[in-house]
């Protein structure tokens, strides 16, 4: 088995870079969606909502 040489290395680190990149922008894509749904459906049940016994 060969050792790996610095391109190899170099190459790994690369796309671990771009894999980290890509699930930070999923995550916050999908914190994005989950707020925007969140927020409307407080809006869409409206201020009676805060009005209410409990």
């Amino acid at each position: 088995m060969s050792q790996p040489n610095a391109a190899d290395l170099q190459a790994a680190e690369a796309l671990k870079r771009v894999r980290r990149r890509r699930s930070l922008a999923l995550a916050g894509a999908l914190a994005l969606f989950a707020i925007t749904f969140y927020v409307l459906t407080i809006v869409k049940m409206g201020p009676a909502l805060f009005d209410r016994a409990l």
